[in-house]
């Protein structure tokens, strides 16, 4: 009997290693195709038009940004973090923590969904919610035809190590494609209310993105969580914030509330008792 050299058994464990590993690589780069591939089209660019005003210095300015946005409706629907589309709640929240006198005024002046063959749709804010940081926007007029839309009701939770496929799209630089990428969750929190934390491997996911399962069902939307610092530096301020994953159950409670669009819809929040759990 003629027995193998352990060199040749290493070689021959490492070679199915890899094997294993690239199969793997394989599948997972296979479902992740198949989540682009369908709802690719429900992730939106949005611009947004900021004006600034200072009123202690009497001046004011203009900003011009485009973030990501996932549509919840064919109506056209759309939610997005609200931290990326009007940003004056945190800065309020961290300029009062700075203890600072200078207060800074942020009004969304304009609001354009974009669309991948070039269509220009004016829009506006219709529900706010502070606490889960979503904004909710709708079309001022009806789509020419209905909106692939992300079905919040197929969600799934999500488990410490899990691998989730998130979808956006990238800047004007890169021509506005759509993009995809692997996240892990690092982290899965339950109390005050129940989120996930992605790893901190820098990839291409925006806030607004909506991240998926492995199996296409959504997990939720990615958003900012901001608490309160007792301390007035910048890195406490920092160290105070962080995005998360909120789970779609969450994002379908706000979509349900979503009014149609009005005169004064922009001024309208979530109802309080909504955002918190008891």
């Amino acid at each position: 009997m003629r027995c193998h050299s352990p060199l040749i058994l290493v070689s021959l464990v490492l070679g199915l290693a890899g094997s294993v590993a690239a199969c793997r690589a394989d599948q997972l780069a296979e479902k992740g195709r198949d989540i682009f591939n369908q709802n690719q089209h429900a992730v939106v660019t949005v611009q947004v038009v900021l004006k600034v005003s200072y009123p202690g210095a009497g001046k004011s300015s203009e900003n011009r940004q485009e973030i990501t946005g996932t549509v919840v409706d064919p109506s056209g629907l759309t939610v997005l973090a609200l931290s990326a589309a009007d940003p004056s709640e945190m800065y309020q929240r961290m300029l009062a923590e700075q203890g600072s006198q200078n207060k800074l005024d942020i009004e969304v002046t304009d609001l354009k969904i974009l669309l991948d063959d070039g269509t220009e749709l004016p829009a506006e804010i219709v529900l706010r919610d502070k606490d889960l940081d979503l904004a909710f926007i709708r079309p001022k007029t009806k789509p020419a035809s209905p909106m692939t839309a992300v079905d919040l009701s197929k969600s799934a939770p999500a488990q410490l190590l899990d691998e989730v496929i998130t979808l956006n799209r990238l800047n004007s630089a890169a021509g506005r494609a759509y993009a995809a990428s692997v996240e892990r969750i690092s982290a899965v929190i339950q109390k005050p209310r129940a989120f996930y934390i992605p790893d901190s491997t820098m990839t291409s996911t925006t806030l607004g993105s909506p991240a998926f399962a492995l199996d296409g069902k959504v997990v939720g939307l990615l958003v900012m969580r901001a608490v309160n610092s007792k301390g007035g530096s910048g890195r406490s301020l920092r160290e105070n914030m962080t995005s998360i994953i909120l789970p779609a159950e969450d994002v379908l409670k706000g979509a349900k509330q979503a009014p149609e669009v009005k005169g004064d819809s922009e001024k309208k929040e979530a109802p309080k008792e909504t955002t918190e759990k008891k």
